[in-house]
C-alpha cells in the first residue's frame, strides 16, 4: 500500500514509524542547492551550511515496489556512503531518514540501520522530516539535503511528528513529536 487513505487527516495522516502508520501523504515543495568545491567557496568568502562528503548507492532486485525486510540493499548504500566519505561508522550524530510512512519502507529501513550500526543503531538520533512536510518524490532528495545543512548550521535535529503509538519493529531513537537541541557535524541521510 502506498498512499495513507487518512484524507480527512491531513495533519496527523504521515506517522513515520508508528505503529499506526498506513501510508505515505503527497507533499509538494522544492529546494535549490548550489554546490561547490570547497577550496573554491572558502576562497570568494562564501557561506558554507555544510559538506557532501560521500555518497552511496545499491540495488533492490527483490521486486518492482516491494523491499526485503531485513534492509540488506540500503545497509549496502549506507556502508558504501560511509566508505566514500571516510567516516566510521561511530562519527554518525544523525541519520535523515526516507521514513515515508509506509508499514514496508519504515521496517526496511529500521533493520538497515540496525544491520548498518549494530547496538549503535540505538544511541544515533533519527527522525523523518516527511512527517511535516509529506513526500514530494521527485523533490524530496534536495529538499531533505537542505533540512540536513540546516541541522548542521543549527544544531537541531527536527522531530518525527505524529508519533503516538511505538512499533515494537521500530523501536529506534526517531526523535518523537518535538525537536531536538543538538550539535551535529556528521550526518547521514537515506531520503
Amino acid at each position: 500500500k502506498g498512499t495513507s487513505p487518512r484524507n480527512n487527516e491531513a495533519k496527523t495522516a504521515s506517522r513515520p514509524f508508528d505503529k499506526t502508520r498506513n501510508g505515505f501523504v503527497l507533499g509538494e515543495g522544492s529546494a535549490f542547492l548550489i554546490l561547490e568545491e570547497y577550496e573554491h567557496a572558502r576562497l570568494r568568502g562564501a557561506h558554507i551550511y555544510a559538506e557532501i562528503n560521500g555518497y552511496g548507492s545499491a540495488l533492490n532486485a527483490y521486486h518492482m515496489t516491494g523491499l526485503q525486510r531485513n534492509g540488506l540493499d540500503m545497509t549496502q548504500a549506507i556502508n558504501a556512503a560511509l566508505e566514500s566519505a571516510r567516516v566510521k561508522p561511530n562519527d554518525v550524530q544523525y541519520i535523515n531518514a526516507h521514513g515515508s510512512s509506509t508499514m514496508q519502507n519504515d521496517l526496511h529501513e529500521t533493520n538497515a540501520f540496525k544491520a548498518a550500526w549494530g547496538p549503535d543503531a540505538y544511541r544515533i538520533p533519527i527522525s523523518s522530516i516527511k512527517s511535516m512536510i509529506g513526500h514530494s518524490l521527485g523533490a524530496i532528495g534536495a529538499i531533505e539535503i537542505a533540512a540536513c545543512a540546516l541541522v548542521i548550521q543549527r544544531g537541531v535535529i527536527p522531530p518525527t511528528i505524529n508519533y503516538g503509538t511505538p512499533d515494537p519493529e521500530c523501536d529506534l531513537d526517531y526523535v518523537p513529536n518535538t525537536a531536538r537541541k543538538q550539535p551535529v557535524d556528521v550526518l547521514i541521510s537515506t531520503g
